[in-house]
């Protein structure tokens, strides 16, 4: 845990890898040399150089002087690890990016250059901490895919894109056989395909949010009619122990009759009238019911039905 963070307190905050030839600046922060000396010569014209942390300007121009000490507290970092490891640790695995410099037991990559396209284990990443000759290369985590950036054709690293084919070239490529194309750089292709891809996210998560109102409306109206049917229910329940009560009442009052003196030996039907007039009430029969039921009995008194409507 200590030595990551004493190696992370000795990178730079340029370049983010290990400090090589360490300078201080005036305000105390410390950079490669090569690093800050480009980041001043961009800001040359101005006549004011600042610091990339703290943005503290400096003026004039303030001279770098190697950091001797820092110097040799990085070299003392990097030396433990070029000592050998244990084979668990050192050794690739099938998962592992395995060290492209190595010609025996391949170790364990811990970094990979996008100059050189390869990959490098500890010990054979070494001369790009010590030679300036490779300060303007970038290292990033190990990657197995550096060789896929290779063209086929020519040897050459595609870090041009060809819109026209729809594919990524290299620059002898657009020379030769894809002269006259629209073409662009791979990383001005990636942002405008980000930004295209943002918009298209927009859009869906848009028709997401309108498909969610849409479907909480219809909840809602499920659950409206839900709560009618239920009233409705209830009101024809209602209706018919009524109906029932009513029934069973009249009947209580009715007098024993003959079946000589029964109302339907005489061609009559007992009135309704009270009956009907109780649903019709309670909106539970429709005039068309009456109807029906009037025309199956005949002689049901004409008058009852005017009476009743």
């Amino acid at each position: 845990m200590a030595g990551t963070m004493d190696q992370e307190k000795l990178c730079c905050s340029v370049c983010l890898d290990l400090l090589k030839k360490p300078v201080t600046i005036p305000c105390g922060h410390n950079y490669c040399m090569s690093c800050i000396k480009r980041h001043w010569d961009k800001e040359e014209p101005k006549g004011a150089y600042s610091c990339p942390q703290c943005r503290k300007v400096f003026a004039p121009r303030p001279e770098l002087v190697k950091n001797t000490m820092l110097a040799e507290l990085v070299e003392d970092l990097k030396t433990p690890a070029i000592r050998p490891a244990s084979a668990d640790l050192c050794y690739a695995g099938p998962e592992d990016v395995s060290c492209d410099v190595c010609t025996e037991k391949k170790l364990k990559a811990v970094k990979s250059c996008l100059v050189c396209l390869v990959s490098y284990c500890e010990q054979h990443l070494q001369p790009h901490y010590d030679s300036s000759a490779f300060d303007k290369h970038k290292l990033v985590k190990p990657s197995n895919w550096l060789k896929g950036n290779i063209c086929s054709t020519h040897n050459e690293v595609m870090k041009i894109f060809c819109r026209t084919d729809q594919q990524c070239i290299c620059y002898v490529c657009c020379v030769n056989e894809h002269n006259h194309h629209n073409t662009v750089q791979v990383e001005e292709e990636r942002k405008h395909r980000q930004k295209d891809l943002k918009l298209i996210l927009q859009k869906i998560q848009q028709r997401i949010q309108r498909r969610q109102e849409e479907v909480k409306v219809l909840d809602k109206e499920v659950e409206g009619i839900k709560v009618s049917s239920d009233e409705a229910m209830k009101d024809s329940e209602t209706i018919i122990n009524e109906l029932v009560s009513y029934i069973k009442e009249k009947g209580k009052s009715l007098n024993p009759i003959s079946p000589l003196n029964h109302p339907m030996s005489r061609g009559s039907f007992p009135s309704l009238g009270p009956i009907w007039q109780l649903l019709r009430l309670k909106g539970g029969v429709s005039r068309n019911v009456f109807v029906r039921h009037s025309q199956s009995h005949p002689t049901c008194e004409e008058s009852r039905t005017h009476d009743f409507w």
